[in-house]
């Protein structure tokens, strides 16, 4: 599944039927070879980890962004593809 928004070296991932596992909305993070998923739109560390620092970036784009991830949670996990997100700036 391509990337909904990349920045800071951040790259952000929302992949479609992904609800069984976690089992609430959720993105998923990569970060110089790490990995994290994070809640929507709690920011919750879910599984993984990422540097206390990246993990605030992506809570404050989470916040700045949580109608959108909803609406892209929503198409996501009915099969659809969901749009790209503005990064941070």
């Amino acid at each position: 599944m391509p990337s909904i928004s990349m920045f800071y070296g951040l790259v952000v991932y929302l992949y479609n039927l992904d609800n069984k596992q976690h089992k609430q909305p959720h993105i998923h993070i990569k970060y110089q070879g790490e990995y994290c998923v994070v809640s929507i739109p709690e920011g919750e560390l879910l599984a993984g980890k990422l540097d206390s620092k990246k993990l605030n970036l992506i809570k404050a784009w989470i916040s700045i962004h949580e109608e959108e991830l909803m609406a892209n949670w929503d198409l996501a996990v009915n099969g659809e593809t969901p749009y790209k997100i503005e990064p941070l700036k």
